[in-house]
């Protein structure tokens, strides 16, 4: 993929400090902190490396380091290899299944005041509905295992929580002797997921909400009254809510490129933008009710900000979770009888260096070597390297 003629960090660079003078009534440190370091990303200021050539001795020229903040798009490129590689050995010679769950729309500005409680009622609401439903005989009657990734975004940038789950279309008998294949066009019932992970999700917002977990300001502050919050909640089971699966497809293989779609995206890729003129940002975005047509949209620069700004995640959550029999505490055990129960051995793990390796950027441009870090330069040793600046005086 060609690099992009316009990037995020040129959007942040050219609002300047003034953006953030101009929104200090909502924005917060950790808000200016990914600012700055998606800015600085691979430019001087976080300082470089040189590379050599292990095969040929190709020296090549200083490279700028990146921020590897997980909100900055250049960054999360090399991240989402690395954490791919490491998936192939537990990949299954299985189809693969991919479901969403959604929230709905009157939850967004609930979800923004307190995203670190309603997005690990999420993940966890999304998980126990497949894991229990699996686990019906009427269903499947079978063990599953799977991940989840969290994303807090629609195409428009606006808040858009959902959760995609890539599952083995099939899971362990419950006595664990043998594999249970799902039916080949169809893994568990939409209608019966819908109802259980509203009544799930509910149910813990419920609980959190009694035990004085969530945080009501603003627009949101009457809600702090039960009868109010239960009357609020109410309207939520008129409707049904959004769960979405794709019919089983693909093995393996097929399921490692599939994976760099949803792991490790940030709310807008830097492939997205297409120009900045007078300070109108214009982007390209997919209209889901218009036969996922490429359309473009145009934002002011400070408004493109605001939004993105929106889905920085809290300190320490984790987006990507394992459940079932690929949960960290069940794995070791149970992904070995997988295999056995299929009639395969797991993947060899390749080492750490393979990902980093097979990286076209870090293989000589001459004979195509494996390259290495011969010399790491701070931002000061950079600077006294560069050449000097023509002084210029006013006429």
């Amino acid at each position: 993929m060609s690099r992009p003629l316009l990037e995020v960090a040129d959007l942040i660079r050219s609002a300047g400090t003034a953006f953030i003078e101009r929104n200090r009534k909502w924005i917060r440190c950790t808000h200016i902190k990914v600012l700055l370091a998606i800015a600085r990303c691979r430019t001087a200021a976080l300082g470089g490396h040189i590379d050599e050539c292990t095969r040929c001795g190709h020296r090549a020229t200083i490279s700028y380091n990146s921020c590897r903040n997980r909100h900055c798009p250049k960054c999360q490129t090399g991240a989402r290899e690395r954490w791919i590689e490491a998936q192939r050995s537990e990949l299954l010679p299985s189809p693969y299944v991919h479901v969403v769950f959604t929230l709905p729309s009157q939850l967004a500005a609930l979800a923004l005041q307190n995203q670190k409680i309603v997005y690990s009622l999420l993940l966890q609401a999304s998980a126990e509905t497949l894991l229990e439903v699996a686990r019906n005989p009427t269903h499947l009657g079978a063990e599953i295992g799977f991940f989840s990734v969290l994303h807090t975004w629609n195409q428009k940038l606006q808040i858009h929580p959902h959760v995609h789950c890539v599952v083995p279309a099939g899971g362990l008998s419950l006595d664990h002797s043998r594999w249970i294949r799902s039916h080949p066009r169809f893994f568990l019932p939409i209608p019966v997921l819908r109802k259980v992970f509203r009544g799930k999700f509910v149910a813990a917002l419920k609980l959190a909400f009694q035990r004085g977990q969530l945080h009501l300001s603003g627009d949101l502050a009457q809600l702090a009254q039960p009868k109010f919050f239960a009357a609020w909640l109410r309207p939520l089971f008129r409707k049904n809510w959004v769960v979405y699966s794709k019919p089983p497809f693909g093995g393996p293989q097929y399921v490692l490129q599939y994976l760099g779609r949803y792991t490790h995206r940030v709310a807008i890729s830097n492939h997205r933008l297409v120009w900045l003129v007078d300070g109108q940002v214009t982007f390209r975005w997919r209209d889901s009710a218009d036969h996922n047509q490429q359309k473009l949209m145009t934002l002011s620069l400070d408004e493109i900000l605001r939004r993105f700004l929106l889905h920085l995640l809290p300190k320490g959550f984790v987006r990507i979770r394992h459940f079932g029999f690929l949960a960290n505490r069940r794995r070791s055990t149970l992904l070995p009888l997988c295999f056995a129960a299929l009639g395969s051995v797991p993947v060899p793990t390749e080492p750490e260096t393979t990902a980093q390796e097979s990286d076209p950027l870090w293989r000589c441009p001459k004979c195509g070597g494996p390259m290495t870090v011969i010399e790491r330069l701070t931002a000061a040793q950079i600077q006294l390297r560069s050449p000097p600046r023509l002084l210029t005086t006013a006429i």
